[in-house]
């Protein structure tokens, strides 16, 4: 209070201090303070050990089941809404790994998993293979009723196609009717009851505060036994035995006469497998450079090998995908609508694999040419890597991710957009009259120019919303030539000098 009447703090970081009654930690937060005074940070530092009631922990638990478990609530009674913060963070986590731990409970019960664990993230380094549900016929009954609950919406969607507001009740009808297509639909992939007994799944808080179910992963030690046909390929392999038609060398003269010379059985030397298997591997890489097409579908299923196969050493051609973890670097990415089709992408693909890896390569070269490049676009796109971080230094990378996002005429308006919590809230008020400027007018900008941060956040947001303004970092350039366009390439002898260079 004397600083405010000394002048050193205004009304607004007055109030920010008034988030607690405790005086030593206002005096410490005080006493910190170097040139950014603005009360958000204040009130960050009073309650950096606590957790804000709008946290995902704190929705999904409920306060008043935090308070009836004996939680204490810090309360801002300077916010229209009195926001307040959770103190005690470890109940908080108790309550919260209590409920998810109940859903996984129930869920093994239900499903028959082997095993099911409640994490509040996705455990991204869980080390697990993971098998995906395969297509299945719905019986009559389910057929029948799926049939009759998407006549009913047909017919209801046709009979209110012109009006403008539903009532509730017609609402809920299309509700109803949308949550027993979907069931029913779900009903058409199944997981072999095999699968089931051997692998479990992780039941996971979005941040959304929903929960989300990632099911068919298999723990190592619940792998299926390597089969003895895999045992008897690698076996043949190691001993120097190959014919092409699939007869033994016992078939023909040659073969017997090699049979009577090694009557040990003796497989062939280490130093002479890689002295034979070099040449071979030589002539391939010749014949292979030859047939583009091949190539494509050995590169194909390289990738698939490695994308879809946990620890899969099935590829002979020697490329490696390198994944980046998106959710390591942006909160809540995962439960975006874009990260959603991706993941519904992958599992499409996942469900088509076949279970054995060894018959990968004829799946791969028995698809059309067009389901074969989507294939192969799937498994390079999980590659692709943009992302800038502090410490990186990769600026030639970072020109090419602009000339990929050219080249496929990435416009990022479908995929994101500013708001409060993705961007206004997380920028300085320059920025942020900056971004008004560009998106709605400079005039827009000026009426916003003596609003608190908080005012100027949200006008921000609703100015925006529609105009589809992004930041410069999400802008993509127009092409400035298709990419297939070999006209002006220069000879070889120029690109090596460059290179050279």
């Amino acid at each position: 209070m004397q600083a405010y009447r000394d002048g050193e703090l205004c009304l607004d970081q007055l109030a920010a201090f008034a988030i607690t009654d405790d005086h030593v930690r206002q005096e410490a937060v005080y006493e910190r303070l170097s040139y950014n005074r603005d009360a958000s940070t204040i009130r960050r530092l009073l309650t950096e050990t606590h957790v804000p009631a709008t946290d995902r922990r704190a929705r999904f638990v409920g306060i008043e089941a935090y308070t009836e478990a004996g939680g204490t609530v810090l309360r801002d009674l300077f916010t229209e809404d009195r926001g307040g913060y959770l103190e005690d963070v470890a109940l908080l986590d108790g309550l919260v790994t209590a409920k998810l731990g109940s859903e996984a409970d129930r869920l093994r019960e239900a499903e028959g998993w082997k095993w099911t664990e409640a994490q509040l993230d996705f455990p991204h380094a869980h080390g697990m293979r993971r098998i995906y549900p395969h297509s299945v016929e719905l019986s009559a009954k389910d057929a029948h009723a799926l049939k009759v609950a998407q006549s009913q919406f047909d017919q209801l969607t046709e009979q209110y196609q012109t009006v403008e507001e539903l009532s509730d009740d017609v609402d809920a009808q299309f509700g109803e009717l949308e949550a027993e297509i979907g069931r029913l639909e779900a009903k058409r992939q199944a997981y072999d009851p095999d699968d089931i007994a051997r692998s479990g799944a992780f039941v996971i808080l979005n941040h959304d505060r929903t929960i989300r179910i990632e099911r068919g992963f298999v723990r190592p030690g619940d792998e299926k036994p390597q089969s003895e046909a895999e045992q008897e390929s690698r076996d043949r392999s190691r001993n120097g035995s190959h014919d092409a038609d699939g007869q033994s060398m016992q078939d023909n003269a040659a073969g017997a006469e090699v049979a009577s010379e090694e009557a040990d059985d003796r497989p062939l030397s280490d130093a002479l497998v890689r002295d034979i298997t070099a040449h071979r591997t030589l002539g391939l890489r010749l014949t292979l450079s030859e047939q583009p097409e091949v190539a494509i579908v050995a590169v194909t299923h390289a990738l698939a090998a490695q994308v879809f196969y946990l620890g899969a050493d099935a590829h002979v051609v020697g490329i490696r995908p390198v994944k980046t973890d998106l959710a390591a670097h942006a909160e809540g990415i995962e439960d975006t609508p874009p990260s959603k089709a991706w993941a519904d992408r992958h599992a499409n693909w996942a469900r088509q694999m076949p279970r054995d890896i060894t018959e990968l390569w004829t799946f791969v070269a028995e698809l059309d040419h067009d389901s074969r490049m989507g294939l192969f676009a799937h498994c390079v796109a999980l590659t692709a890597n943009a992302v800038i971080l502090p410490l990186e230094r990769r600026p030639r990378a970072l020109v090419t991710a602009d000339q990929l996002a050219e080249a496929v005429s990435l416009d990022m308006t479908g995929y994101w957009r500013p708001t409060v919590r993705s961007y206004f809230g997380r920028i300085t008020k320059a920025r942020i009259l900056e971004a008004v400027s560009e998106g709605v007018s400079g005039e827009a900008a000026e009426r916003m120019v003596d609003m608190k941060k908080a005012d100027m956040v949200e006008a921000a947001d609703q100015l925006l919303a529609a105009t589809g303004w992004l930041p410069i970092l999400l802008r993509t350039a127009e092409p400035s030539h298709d990419v297939r366009d070999t006209t002006n390439v220069p000879p070889d002898s120029e690109i090596m000098q460059d290179a050279a260079e």
